[in-house]
């Protein structure tokens, strides 16, 4: 019976204060516990600070920058260029002009490549070089320069319509002279188009004085009738090797 209580005696010995009780691991496991919380939410609230939203005027202010291009295609125009009547009474006002052509002998090539190599040096000397003075005028810091080219430069362009719808003729003539049908073709389509908005073009300069930002449209719509009249010159090679 002794040895049972010595060795209850044993068993019930207290902890050593060296070894933390429960309690305190307890306290110690909640308070490492508190810490890493704390810890933590510091950690959140800073991610939270940096991936703040822009602030709303800020985003307003960028909306209202904002630089909206428009574009259309010309395709619809084509279309409707190509229905347009007239052919059989432009034929009939040019009827005794192209008998006088065909009365004259001339050689067939001269017929049916005069326009063309007209039209040609119209569309890359007065056309390009008009074009490039016209970029000069806006880019060019050289005040001389500058001046000469906005002198020469609506003279030019000038010149090019003038010769465009006088070469028109000249190319109805040769269509009519060589018994081909008008107005039927891309080529006269792009043709009527280009000369409608060349007409566009030479009423804007007179309207830069009241509105300045005229002078955009009027540069952004010369470099488009500079690209249809190629696409036109394209046309109308490949019209005249078709026959």
């Amino acid at each position: 019976m002794a040895t049972v209580v010595t060795s209850v005696g044993v068993t019930l010995r207290p902890l050593s204060q060296t070894q933390p009780s429960p309690s305190s691991a307890l306290f110690q496991s909640r308070h490492s516990f508190a810490i890493t919380t704390t810890s933590m939410l510091g950690r959140k609230c800073l991610a939270t600070k940096e991936d703040l939203p822009q602030p709303v005027e800020e985003v307003k202010s960028k909306d209202n920058t904002q630089t909206i291009l428009h574009s259309f295609s010309p395709f619809p125009l084509l279309y409707a260029a190509a229905l347009l009547p007239g052919g059989e009474a432009v034929r009939s006002v040019f009827e005794p002009f192209v008998d006088l052509v065909k009365s004259w002998n001339l050689p067939e090539w001269l017929v049916h490549w005069g326009h063309p190599g007209n039209m040609a040096v119209v569309l890359f000397a007065m056309g390009g070089y008009g074009t490039y003075l016209g970029f000069r005028i806006r880019y060019s810091d050289d005040l001389d320069e500058k001046a000469k080219a906005k002198d020469l430069h609506p003279k030019l362009l000038a010149g090019m319509f003038f010769f465009f719808a006088l070469g028109a003729t000249g190319g109805v003539t040769s269509l009519l002279t060589s018994d081909k049908p008008i107005f039927e073709s891309p080529h006269a389509v792009t043709g009527v188009i280009g000369l409608a908005l060349l007409t566009i073009q030479t009423i804007l300069p007179a309207l830069f004085e009241g509105n300045p930002g005229l002078r955009n449209v009027h540069g952004i719509l010369g470099s488009g009738i500079m690209t249809l009249f190629l696409i036109h010159a394209a046309f109308g090679l490949q019209l005249g090797l078709s026959y």
